[in-house]
């Protein structure tokens, strides 16, 4: 396992986020509990977690599996109820209940919404590290406008920043390519990235033009069947391009997403400890420029837009700024 600086906080995480979404829905408070160990004795440090997660259960499991183990972890845990300021302060003081916690070391704003006032939501978030419930704040699936006018915000103020953006990030979800990566290494934001493994799809799980697993979240996502469609030659390079090399499709991903600058730790879940075991040696693959360029080109996924001159490839360009 590698460990790495988590945006400007300097802290420092395992590049391995794990992801707890699984907890109390598709596996019980047993495995969960082996699950974490797993992740654990592998060198996992940092924790991803939700409030909206199984209406709460996931974290209630977790305020039980963590005991005796919470000093060495880095936890992140989700605004649940809204984007207002009393939803905001509501929904730690829950959340820490139901973790059976003091404080998170890391608070985000689940998801953007129409008419939010970043205004509110900051001071709402200062108020929370005042009160020593969270000592970072960050937020999820936030555009780079966004991001950049709510930190001008907290600076204007004294408050503290932005430290996190959680974003959908994989070889078929590209859109983060443009603004948000480059705003990242810029910034020293630290990029989290969650569906690493596109719903399984990366991870060799469905066959390529064969019928979905009966009991796989092929059978209930409607994105699965589509994208195994859209994407089925890729997919099928891509596995092949895995398998030359010794890999296990699920470790070319994630080395994939490792190889960027701008992603800090990509969040993988389970929804059993030999599944997660079977991740986590993918932390220890390194491409070269050359591999990782390969596979991305076998996604015709980079995010079209017309536009003349060079203004896409300025969007994109990770080392624009010096």
């Amino acid at each position: 396992m590698r460990y790495i600086e988590f945006g400007k906080t300097g802290e420092t995480v395992s590049q391995m986020c794990l992801g707890t979404m699984m907890f109390g829905q598709r596996c019980d408070e047993a495995e969960s509990d082996r699950i974490l160990g797993a992740a654990i004795d592998g060198g996992v440090t940092f924790v991803d977690t939700a409030a909206m997660y199984a209406e709460g259960v996931t974290e209630e499991i977790l305020g039980r599996i963590l005991k005796g183990r919470r000093d060495s972890l880095f936890i992140a845990t989700k605004v649940h109820k809204g984007v207002d300021a009393g939803s905001i302060l509501e929904s730690i003081d829950e959340s820490l209940a139901r973790l059976q916690l003091d404080f998170v070391d890391l608070y985000l704003i689940h998801w953007p919404k129409v008419g939010m006032r970043p205004q509110e939501i900051m001071e709402a978030l200062h108020e929370v590290v005042v009160q020593g419930k969270a000592r970072y704040v960050g937020c999820c699936n936030y555009s780079a406008w966004l991001y950049a006018h709510s930190n001008a915000i907290a600076a204007r103020n004294g408050w503290p920043t932005l430290a996190c953006n959680q974003i959908p990030y994989n070889l078929i979800e590209r859109g983060a390519e443009v603004e948000i990566l480059p705003q990242a290494v810029a910034e020293g934001v630290a990029i989290t990235t969650y569906r690493p493994l596109v719903l399984g799809i990366l991870a060799g799980k469905y066959p390529v033009g064969g019928p979905l697993p009966a009991d796989s979240r092929g059978q209930t996502d409607a994105r699965v069947p589509a994208w195994m469609e859209k994407y089925g030659h890729s997919i099928t390079r891509f596995n092949q391009f895995a398998a030359d090399r010794g890999l296990h499709p699920a470790q070319l991903a994630i080395a994939w997403l490792c190889h960027s600058p701008a992603v800090t730790a990509p969040i993988v879940g389970a929804s059993s400890a030999a599944q997660l075991q079977a991740t986590i040696p993918a932390f220890d693959v390194e491409l070269t420029d050359e591999e990782y360029a390969e596979v991305t080109e076998m996604f015709d996924t980079e995010v079209k837009e017309e536009a003349g001159g060079r203004f896409p490839e300025l969007r994109r360009t990770l080392n624009l700024a010096g």
